[in-house]
């Protein structure tokens, strides 16, 4: 490690404090996505106190803030995401709400604040050029769809993940290269690189039929729940003929299953997504999930709604900031603690958005111990969770801007991303947006389904 690199990652030490306490301050304090005000308000105060003027999202959650070199240059963009889980079996879960940071979050916001902290350091900044951008961002988890279904038929917001919700609101506008840490369970103190991971489009499915007496008259209903188990059994029917390659993941769940055991269940709801590695691979396949719902209903002569949403466009990291990020993490935590696994992930992030604008890399840091999502997640390792987080987040940054920012004009010039313009971005993801009824009985007794997005 050069002289240079031990002054940024000793700057980085001098707000261990900080970041450690905003870890714990966050940890105690869960909210789910778009109702993290608490950790806003936290998180701007303490943004405030090291002297940065905050553009503040207004009617969500989250704020960004701008940092010069006073030279000119790209900007960065470093994020750092806020919101908790449900977990309601985790023991250290809110007892009122089950809300918990069982994915590390509260560590990403604990770090970003290290960065903030690290950036206002005499001489951090000095040989760099242009400047970075700090942004605490709201809802990343795809939960709780049916509250923020409201917030979007409110006008609040137009779109389920935060940095989606961001980028449409034009908070991304003006940044050239984007990326964070997320924290993980990985058997090494160090960082893990990969290729990329799925995305998704989220469903909500709602099989109507005609309620009856379950005992006495069931011959003058139609059963909502059969239909939605034939639907769901054809769906798994169907995966063998889903390309190995393009990943697809289709995991339902009932959230709503019937009223009473001696009436025939007539409005069943199920929530899931439809995960893969392309949107086109994913668009496709739910065209066919939609199709064998669609059919099931009609073959027991229920209705199905289906109600279709843009999730998060598949994540591809960029490859020049992965081989920049391996090579400058061997130099600082040596090249035993740095892996780069090649397999596809098919979990989804809305980093994926973002990759798909603008060249972005979302790699993964030791520290958690537990499951993902379980009851038994959380930072056992804070010093690699938090503050080596920072540490490569720093380094990164001034690898990109130093030396008149040579590095990040490389990875721009570089850089394919899948939609260069913003606005054939968000033509693709709008026609995602689908309500509609899929089955139609017409006059003479014909059934006519409508399934496609």
């Amino acid at each position: 490690m050069d002289k240079h690199t031990e002054f940024l990652m000793q700057s980085v030490e001098a707000n261990r404090d900080l970041m450690l306490a905003a870890e714990r301050h966050i940890w105690n304090n869960p909210e789910t996505g778009y109702r993290e005000w608490k950790t806003t308000a936290y998180l701007e105060a303490e943004y405030e106190k090291l002297g940065y003027t905050l553009v503040k999202a207004g009617n969500i959650p989250g704020f960004y803030t701008d940092i010069d070199s006073g030279k000119p240059g790209p900007k960065i963009c470093i994020m750092g995401e806020m919101d908790s889980l449900i977990v309601s079996n985790h023991p250290e879960c809110d007892p009122e709400t089950g809300f918990v940071h069982a994915c590390g979050h509260h560590a990403q916001s604990a770090s970003l604040l290290g960065v903030a902290a690290t950036l206002k350091m005499p001489g951090v900044m000095d040989n760099w050029c242009g400047s970075v951008r700090l942004m605490a961002v709201p809802a990343e988890e795809l939960i709780e769809i049916g509250y923020r279904e409201e917030l979007r038929k409110q006008g609040i917001i137009k779109y389920f993940g935060g940095k989606v919700e961001f980028l449409h609101r034009g908070y991304y506008d003006g940044v050239d290269i984007a990326y964070m840490v997320h924290q993980s369970n990985m058997p090494i103190k160090g960082m893990g690189f990969a290729p990329g991971n799925n995305g998704c489009i989220t469903k909500n499915i709602n099989y109507l039929g005609v309620s009856s007496h379950a005992g006495g008259a069931p011959h003058l209903g139609v059963n909502a729940l059969y239909a939605a188990n034939l639907g769901l059994q054809t769906v798994n029917s169907l995966r063998e003929t889903f390309k190995d390659d393009d990943h697809i993941r289709f995991h339902p769940i009932i959230t709503q299953g019937g009223g009473a055991v001696n009436a025939i269940p007539h409005d069943i709801k199920i929530e899931s997504y439809v995960r893969g590695a392309t949107i086109d691979a994913i668009v496709e396949a739910n065209n066919r999930i939609n199709r064998a719902l669609a059919g099931c209903a009609a073959a027991m002569g229920a209705n199905v709604h289906l109600s279709d949403r843009p999730g998060y466009m598949p994540l591809n990291n960029n490859k020049d900031l992965t081989d920049i990020s391996i090579e400058l993490m061997k130099g600082i935590i040596g090249e035993e603690n740095v892996v780069y696994n090649n397999r596809w992930g098919t979990g989804c992030t809305d980093m994926g958005d973002i990759s798909s604008v603008m060249p972005a890399i979302h790699p993964h840091v030791a520290g958690a111990s537990g499951t993902g999502h379980g009851n038994d997640y959380q930072i056992s390792d804070p010093e690699t969770a938090v503050v080596l987080s920072t540490k490569y987040l720093v380094a990164l940054t001034d690898a990109l801007l130093s030396n008149n920012a040579e590095k990040a004009q490389m990875v721009i010039k570089n850089a394919k991303v899948l939609y260069p313009n913003k606005q054939d971005y968000f033509d693709q993801i709008d026609k995602i947006f689908m309500d509609k009824m899929a089955v139609e009985v017409q006059e003479d007794g014909k059934m006519v389904i409508d399934y496609k997005l």
